[in-house]
């Protein structure tokens, strides 16, 4: 399905700040259908008078839809609807129409000009399904108030906000996790069922209305610590903002919406929720993530440690092919120490592989460099990868680059190359050199030289195996050796 930039570029040529105040109010219109109890459509004028397209739909969570099919691309022609014609004309809100009939249910429909600066830039229907019309309770009446009150706010350009927290931030309130309205000075005229419930767990004893929210709240924080700045301004309602409030054990968190009439302020709206339960967890995955990163930093410690003493191991030997192995197993696990070391940085289990992979370049030329002449390069980026692929790629990358020192450049001058190229969850990686290349009498076996070392089956095997891949040695075009990688990546875990 096309997204709203989609098609507001194709079918009308607005300004860069009046596509950004639709995207605003889409971004937060879902208060507005919830208060309204409708579902709305936001139609997009035409050049040249001909006609309307919908170009986002919204239906509400506290009623019963309108529209089953979703209307984002449907087509208005002009004279269609005359309640839209004359909210884009006259720049109203227009609801002088009787409901009309669809699939036997009675809607009624009031439409209202999104203004910015001064001008229509689209009008916004509000389609209400009136099968279960009934005396509406005061908690209905409330939130059609306040529906009212924010329709003649887009009626005069004064909503949405820029620069506010919508409501499809994670933990935000929504309508029905609790609603309060105040008036002008701060006090409250209306708190909904859920809103007065959550005032109760953090300490209420009592009722809400009649009372400034500003003043309960503070009295309800009593514990000591940081609190936010925006806290005064959002139970006031001065301030179109968010926050959160603690204590005993229980978090609120909050969201002011001014109204005004007129561009006088006239009162607000404050959203509320119960986000104890979520800021336990996020406390806990905290908890969790500065274990593992504590974690990853002893390991890599450990690996350091292990490292050394191999190399000291290695210094007291005579047998020359003994400390050569002892040398690999150094760099080997000092390649896997690096991954660890990058983890140990951040929360997140993903590695910036170029980093690594530039860290394994440097330890591989200085380990198995037998001219000063040679040199390794990476050209392009890795980008980021899950932990669970960058100590396999590390240690392939090392090995291969290793191997072409000591083998395509030994004694001689030359570049190793390393030339990621990633497409999503795919990756290639070319390892060139232009040394000496691949022996004339060598035999590959689907790409992979019969009979090779440690390194080779070592290399063979992780990518195989652990990166779910393939690899192929071949001879370079400049004489050299070429080793292509292919390699299938993890994706990132979802949130």
């Amino acid at each position: 399905m096309p997204t709203l930039n989609d098609l507001v570029r194709r079918h009308a040529d607005l300004a860069e700040g009046d596509r950004e105040w639709l995207h605003l109010l889409v971004g937060d219109w879902q208060l507005l259908s919830d208060l309204s109890f409708a579902d709305l459509v936001l139609w997009l004028p035409l050049p040249d008078g001909a006609g309307y397209v919908a170009v986002a739909h919204c239906r509400p969570s506290t009623g019963p839809t309108v529209f089953y099919d979703d209307q984002v691309g449907a087509r208005l022609a002009t004279g269609r609807r005359p309640q839209v014609d004359l909210a884009l004309a006259e720049r109203r809100i227009c609801r002088e129409r009787d409901p009309e009939w669809m699939d036997d249910v009675p809607v009624r429909e009031e439409t209202i000009p999104v203004v910015r600066d001064g001008r229509v830039v689209a009008v916004l229907a509000r389609h209400t399904n009136l099968a279960a019309a009934r005396t509406p309770s005061r908690l209905e009446l409330s939130y059609l108030q306040c529906a009212d009150a924010l329709a003649r706010m887009i009626a005069t350009g004064d909503f949405p906000t820029a620069g506010a927290p919508t409501g499809m931030r994670r933990g935000a309130p929504r309508v029905g996790d609790g609603l309060v309205r105040l008036d002008v000075e701060g006090t409250v005229v209306y708190a909904s069922p859920n809103a007065l419930a959550d005032y109760h767990r953090l300490g209420l004893v009592g009722d809400l209305v009649g009372s400034s929210l500003a003043e309960v709240t503070s009295d309800l924080v009593t514990e000591e610590g940081q609190v936010d700045e925006a806290l005064p301004l959002v139970v006031t309602g001065r301030a179109p903002w968010r926050t959160d409030v603690e204590s005993g054990g229980v978090a609120l968190s909050l969201r002011a919406i001014p109204l005004t009439a007129d561009g006088v302020r006239s009162g607000a709206i404050v959203l509320c929720r119960d986000v104890s339960e979520l800021r336990r967890r996020e406390l806990e995955l905290l908890s969790k993530d500065a274990t593992i990163r504590e974690i990853h930093h002893r390991v890599k410690n450990n690996l350091q440690t292990v490292a050394a003493l191999l190399r000291l191991q290695g210094r007291r030997l005579g047998s020359g092919e003994a400390r050569a192995a002892l040398e690999e197993a150094t760099r080997r696990v000092a390649t896997i120490a690096l991954v660890h070391e990058t983890l140990s940085r951040g929360f997140d289990e993903a590695v910036d592989l170029d980093e690594v992979v530039d860290s394994g370049l440097a330890l591989a030329a200085e380990v198995a460099a037998t001219s000063d002449g040679a040199r390794a390069v990476r050209e392009g980026s890795f980008g980021t990868v899950q932990a669970q692929d960058a100590t396999p790629l590390a240690l392939v990358l090392t090995e291969l680059v290793t191997n072409a020192f000591e083998h395509g450049l030994h004694d001689r001058q030359g570049t190793v190359r390393v030339q990621p190229r990633r497409d999503g969850e795919r990756l290639e990686v070319l390892v060139t050199d232009d040394g000496v290349g691949l022996p004339a009498d060598l035999e590959l076996v689907d790409g992979v030289p019969s009979g090779g070392g440690l390194g080779t089956q070592i290399v063979t095997a992780l990518v195989a195996g652990e990166l779910r891949g393939s690899i192929a040695w071949g001879r370079g075009a400049d004489g050299g050796t070429c080793v292509r990688v292919e390699a299938r990546l993890h994706e990132p875990p979802s949130r």
